[in-house]
């Protein structure tokens, strides 16, 4: 134990540096001063000296076993003060396939900033989705430096930040430190207050007024010309500039066309209106419209493979299962989450799994597995009142449908004229694998179920 003491002073500096490096227990402080003190003055090596040679000294001896048992005590303290603090690093998880990279887009946390399990530190944007980076540690820790900036683009398994894990007493004491710290914030004003005081002197505005001629003179602008208009230039997000890309790439790509037709939305809005309560009172959601449209452009889509296959080098890909693509306007862009085996899903599954993907949607948790795939996209621009429109294709798929509002259009019914509920569709698909017959067909079979759900029942 002697031998190991006197090997103290060398170990005692680094201790002491990492402890003040770190900001811990500095209520420890003079403890760790007198031992080093004690240490460096070799009083150890002479107390080691006197115990061998004074063996008729039991005051003597009895006073430095008290010295040497205080001193193993501080050297443990500094042994599991030392291992109570782990570094941290935490990196930028995986994005999904086929995502190696992407933009910092807002950085939560700052050195100093404590930091709990499931704490958003970073918020990465990708091409599809925004990544939460979280701290995913059970024991508390503080940001000790950050290794990525707002804006940055950033690999999979980049350093984002380093972490000190300390002990639940270490973060109980830091937390009354901050307030703290606030009733000085008056005493720092207090001396502000005296500059206010040389006031009186205001001859100074009257000479600063000839300086706006020389200002307006100095600008540069043509006389009498307008001022300019405010502008702001925003970055356009990693999700707009792929969206653009790929919309884009399906124009010059794609041989685009577009059929319409008009449907008559009586019989769903009747079967709406007869069974929502009891929908509602079942299943816990409420019957829509994009249901009976999801169920009839799959019912479609078996009949006619061809719009739910795809073009791949020289060869048509048939699709033999139908997911749908619903596409939802967010505040960063358009995402499209898939309705999976849209086919075997009812009408309940198919209010419900919309429902939760919105809600991820325009919340931003939506993941790329949620959109990955899709064999045809929907769209609903009639919600904001769109009465016709041309949608582009969501490549690699080969056609897209659009919904449009709902007017009330005369109509001849039976020979009559009557006011009906009258939506336009439009149907956008890709000439080179899609014939016009096919798509006519197509969408000519979606009116047909919807004007009367009917026909989902007996198949025909």
């Amino acid at each position: 134990m002697l031998r190991a003491l006197s090997r103290a002073p060398q170990a005692v500096g680094p201790a002491l540096g990492y402890l003040t490096a770190n900001g811990a227990l500095r209520e420890a402080e003079s403890s760790i001063t007198a031992l080093r003190t004690w240490l460096a003055s070799g009083q150890l090596q002479h107390l080691h000296g006197a115990s061998q040679a004074s063996s008729n000294g039991v005051a003597r001896q009895q006073s430095a076993s008290s010295k040497m048992g205080w001193a193993a005590t501080q050297a443990r303290w500094f042994r599991s003060t030392v291992c109570a603090h782990e570094a941290i690093d935490v990196k930028v998880p995986a994005m999904g396939e086929s995502v190696s990279e992407g933009t910092v887009a807002n950085i939560l946390k700052k050195p100093g900033d404590l930091v709990r399990e499931n704490d958003i530190i970073a918020q990465i944007e990708t091409d599809k989705v925004t990544i939460d980076v979280k701290y995913t540690g059970k024991e508390a820790g503080t940001v000790t430096a950050l290794h990525i900036k707002e804006q940055e683009v950033v690999q999979v398994g980049k350093l984002v930040c380093s972490l000190d894990t300390t002990a639940g007493a270490t973060a109980a004491a830091a937390a009354p430190a901050a307030p703290a710290a606030k009733p000085a914030a008056p005493k720092a004003e207090a001396p502000k207050a005296a500059p206010a005081a040389p006031k009186p002197p205001t001859p100074a505005p009257a000479a600063a007024k000839p300086a706006a001629p020389a200002a307006d003179a100095g600008s540069g602008r043509v006389p009498g010309a307008p001022p300019p208009k405010p502008e702001r230039r925003v970055k356009m997000t990693r999700l707009r500039q792929r969206v653009a890309e790929r919309l884009k790439g399906a124009q010059n790509t794609y041989a685009l066309l577009s059929t319409f037709n008009e449907v008559d939305m009586t019989s769903v809005i009747d079967m709406r209106n007869q069974y929502k309560d009891l929908f509602l009172e079942k299943h816990g959601v409420k019957l829509g419209f994009m249901s009976a449209f999801v169920k009839a452009s799959a019912y479609a889509l078996n009949e006619v493979p061809a719009v739910n296959a795809v073009i791949d080098g020289d060869e048509i890909v048939y699709r033999d299962y139908v997911d749908i693509s619903i596409a939802v306007a967010t505040p960063k862009g358009l995402v499209v989450p898939v309705l999976r085996s849209a086919d075997k899903l009812n009408f309940a599954q198919v209010e419900k799994t919309m429902i939760e993907m919105g809600k991820k949607a325009r919340d931003g948790t939506i993941s790329i597995d949620d959109m990955a795939g899709g064999t045809f996209t929907i769209s609903n621009g009639g919600v904001y009142g769109s009465m016709l429109s041309t949608p582009i294709i969501n490549p690699p798929q080969s056609a897209i449908l659009g919904m449009h509002a709902i007017v009330q259009r005369p109509m001849v019914v039976g020979g009559k004229i009557e006011a009906r509920p009258m939506m336009n569709l439009a149907l956008t698909y890709d000439h080179r694998l899609i014939d016009g017959r096919e798509a006519v067909t197509f969408l000519k079979r979606i009116k047909e179920i919807i004007e009367d759900p009917r026909r989902l029942l007996i198949d025909c």
